[in-house]
């Protein structure tokens, strides 16, 4: 089905911000997930977070979510929030 790279970014450090040498990132095989976590990240990329009410918290971290489709890179930025669990456990940090 495919890979999902998966950045953590802003906070209070502002994490993989221009300039910033915290970097937090990680990989996950989207066959790997739950069917609820698919269908959770299907929803993040077709905007589902404006319809739960998500809204950004000051220095909250936000999460880069991309994934490749028809050859073609496809990415979308939401709050930690609206992130499933399962994406945010496969993210670590590490110093440029």
């Amino acid at each position: 089905m495919g890979i999902l790279k998966i950045e953590r970014v802003g906070g209070l450090a502002g994490f993989g911000l221009a300039g910033s040498k915290l970097r937090s990132e990680g990989q996950q095989d989207l066959s790997a997930l739950s069917a609820a976590d698919q269908a959770s990240v299907e929803n993040l990329f077709k905007g589902a977070t404006d319809v739960h009410g998500y809204r950004p918290v000051a220095d909250g971290f936000r999460y880069r979510i991309t994934r490749t489709v028809d050859g073609k890179d496809q990415s979308v930025e939401v709050p930690e929030a609206a992130v499933p669990e399962a994406l945010r456990a496969c993210v670590t940090d590490r110093l440029d």
